[in-house]
This record gives C-alpha cells, structure tokens and sequence, in this order.
C-alpha cells in the first residue's frame, strides 16, 4: 500500500511539473518594506572583527534604535558550566549616531554601538553579548589565535555577495559555515552590497549571514559598489563616498594610511600576515604603504585581499594600471596568495617564479604568487576567452555560473586551498609548500574536484 501511494506521488509530481515547465518561467524577486530593516530597542546587526593581534583582541559591534543611548558589552571565557557568566567583566561602548535621513537610500536614523575586548588570552573560547543592561543580545563564541605559530588554523574567503543577497547569498555562507564551523575568520573581497548606502541591501547582509556575521569574524574590505554619491546632486564620479555604514557598522584595526582608516589595513594570525587593500582609491598611497608592511613582516605565509583583479577572470576587463603597481611588490616580497572579486565569475592561476629550470632545478611544479578571483553571489558574468594570455600569468581553473566560497588551511608549511560551490561540491583544490631557499612548491588537485562549470552546461543564466 505504501509503494503505490508512494508512486502516486511520484507520478503526480511529475506530471505538476512537467505542466509548470510548459509555462513561461517568470522569475518575482521578493519586496522589502523600509520597515522590515528599521533598528529597535534590541541589538541587531552584531558583527564580530579581529583586531591586529588577534591572539589578545577582538571587538564587536551592534545596531539599535536612537532611544537606546549607550551601549554594554559583557565577556568571559566560555565554559560548559550555564553560569560562566559569573566571570564576565563588562565594558561601555561607543556609541555613534548613524544619520542617514539626507543619505541617497539610506533613510533611516540609527544608533552603532561598538566595543573592542583586549587582554585576552590567546587560544581560548570566549562568550560576549551586547546590549544596554536590559535588552541582551544571545552569549557568542569565537576563539582567539594560537601563540603558537605553527597550530593549524583556517578561513573562508568569498568573492561578491552584491546581488540577490538574502534570496542567494544566503545559502553560500551557510554552506561555507556548515563546511568549515571552525573556521577562525572569513574574507569578504568587496561588493558586499550593490548600492553603497542602500539600508535594504545592508539588512539583506545582515539577514543573510545572521549569527554567522557574530560568531565568524569579518576580515571586509570595500568594492567599487561599496562607493556611490551621497545625494543625486553630486551625481558624479568625483563626489562618490565609501558606503555611509561602512565604518559605523565594523570595527577594524586602523593600523593602514591615513586617510584610508577601515578599508586599508592587516593583521597577523599565527604564521600570516593579512594585507587587507582598497583598490578603489589612493592606489600610489597605498603602494608605498604596501611595500612598507610587507618588508616589515617576520611572518612566514603573506596573503593579500582586495577586490580588483590584477589578473582579470572576465571578457572586457583589464587592471593595467593596478598590476603594474602592485605585482611587482608581490613577486618581490613573495606573496603567497592573492584574494580578489569584482569579476563575477572564477578564475586561479600563478605566475612563474622564473624560466623552467634554474641552476638545475625543475621549476614545473614551483611557483610565484596564485592568484584567485571568485563571486558568491548570483549575478554572473563570462570568462575572459583566453584566459590569461599575454598578461605574463597562466590560468588554471575557472568557471561561470557558479557560486562559490573558498576554505584556505595553513599548518606550519603547507597551505591547503579549496573551493567550493554552493551545494558544498569540491570545485578547484591545490596546495602550496614551502621549501627552504626555493620558490614554493606548487601541488595541483583540480583532478580531485568536479568538472568544469560553463554557460554551456549549467541551468541558463540569461533568457
């Protein structure tokens, strides 16, 4: 009895959607009210970010309504015991008024909250919660760095999330946290939004990642929508502003040039140095800057993040003036890893650490710096036909049409980097190791993922 119900249902819904199939497919994209991203008397829009010694510092920031003036942030070390809460010490926030009233589709009055824990022990679990003494966030875990530099650790880095970002973006950095929950942090490389000042899409961020954005830290820097003209007055190129919540609604270290405080910027986790740039502005500035804390470093693995490529993924663009800026920097300071967006579809390729063979050694399976570009978001764009011909890289890997978020793993010499689709399917995976006195050695595992990923032979993008 229950095998023929069971095939009536099969057959049935077949044949409901063979029927919905004939129809023409017209795709409705949810509406949002002003109301639905309106602040309250409750904390929301909690997001966790590192500081530049991220062994002792973390710092947490939050959203509420003008009626809340002040705000409270209370930590501990976590224990399994429900009363660990006994422990906390609790600090006073800062507080910042966000005007947006005047603001092109900001609208809304709010006030941020911020706090910046210190002195923390490193390798430990903490809880934190915020509020203002009487409405209490939920307590949060996140875990210090390790004092020892060879420990094991990982991260997850994602290209655009822009477009769509509550109905798409959402399921790429739940399966990102699913895949990797111990992650230390996460790299977003731009474009978090598609209209800088924009609340709706900013609540769609939010919304999306939900008490990930609490627990995970950010490791943000700015894309080109993450600049636009405050009022349709200064409509031009000239007067585009860094998103108006930016810097209210994170709390990053502000150890980069002047002038570029929370989007240019880096920390040290273990082993690595993390360069966070903005490609969007100052580039000379920040070229000096760059060289300075590079050479400065003492950290064995260097990764550097900004959102336009040097090595473009897509057809119709190319960053000339970028990578003749920076690259040379890179190959002479050795960066490891280079973490970009702005393309909308996947690329990963290296650049030679010199001719084939140097004083006897085979240099094929060496390499200088990778370079990856890659979008989690929904909004797609075509590959660059011949991928990086002529622009003195190769390209390995790619795809369109395809969501993906990225985990990158160091222990002590080896980094282990693999992405992923949005249904958690291994898409491109590699390895670097490092060799004393020798460029790094490069190990391929493309052949352990899924095949390449096309317009051709995906669900169609476009009509």
């Amino acid at each position: 009895m229950k095998q023929k119900i069971l095939l009536s249902l099969t057959t049935l819904s077949c044949s409901i959607w063979q029927t919905f199939a004939q129809e023409e497919r017209v795709y409705k994209a949810p509406e949002y009210e002003l109301e639905w991203s309106m602040p309250s008397l409750h904390p929301d829009r909690i997001v966790l970010n590192l500081g530049a010694d991220p062994t002792t510092s973390a710092s947490v920031t939050w959203r509420t309504s003008i009626e809340i003036p002040s705000g409270l942030a209370e930590i501990a070390i976590a224990d399994a015991a429900p009363k660990f809460w006994r422990n906390a010490i609790t600090l006073n926030a800062a507080t910042e008024t966000f005007d947006g009233s005047e603001i092109l589709n900001a609208g809304l009055i709010s006030n941020y909250h911020s706090a910046t824990f210190t002195g923390l022990k490193a390798n430990t679990i903490y809880a934190y919660r915020v509020g203002d003494g009487k409405r209490w966030s939920e307590w949060i875990h996140f875990k210090t760095a390790s004092e020892n530099k060879q420990d094991r650790f990982s991260f997850l880095y994602v290209g655009d999330a822009q477009n769509f970002i509550l109905e798409l973006w959402s399921r790429l950095i739940r399966e990102g946290y699913k895949k990797a929950p111990d992650a230390s942090f996460i790299i977003h490389a731009g474009d978090l939004v598609n209209r800088a000042h924009r609340e709706q899409e900013w609540q769609e961020w939010f919304d999306a990642g939900g008490w990930i954005h609490g627990t995970l830290p950010s490791f943000p820097v700015p894309g080109n929508h993450e600049y636009s003209y405050l009022n349709e007055q200064d409509e031009t190129d000239e007067k585009r502003s860094l998103s108006a919540q930016w810097r209210p609604q994170f709390t990053l270290p502000e150890n980069g040039p002047k002038g570029l405080e929370e989007t240019a910027y880096y920390m040290d986790y273990q082993d690595m140095r993390l360069i966070g740039l903005n490609s969007n502005t100052d580039i000379e500035k920040q070229t000096v800057w760059l060289e300075e804390v590079l050479a400065a470093t003492t950290q064995k693995w260097k990764v550097v993040t900004f959102h336009h490529p040097l090595f473009s993924a897509s057809d119709g663009r190319d960053n000339k003036e970028l990578r003749g800026l920076w690259k040379p920097i890179f190959d002479k300071h050795k960066v490891d890893l280079v973490l970009q967006g702005h393309d909308h579809s996947y690329a990963r390729g290296r650049v030679s650490p010199g001719e084939n063979v140097i004083d006897g050694l085979n240099m094929r399976d060496k390499t200088g710096t990778v370079y990856v570009v890659s979008v989690s978001g929904g909004k797609m764009y075509g590959l660059r036909p011949n991928g990086w011909e002529g622009l003195g890289a190769e390209r390995d890997r790619a795809a369109e049409n395809t969501q993906l978020f990225q985990l990158i793993s160091i222990e002590n010499d080896t980094l282990s980097f693999e992405s992923f689709t949005a249904i958690g399917e291994l898409y491109d995976a590699f390895d670097l190791i490092k060799q004393p006195d020798a460029p790094n050695k490069f190990v391929e595992r493309k052949q352990e993922a899924i095949g390449a990923k096309r317009f051709d032979n995906t669900i169609p993008y476009k009509d």
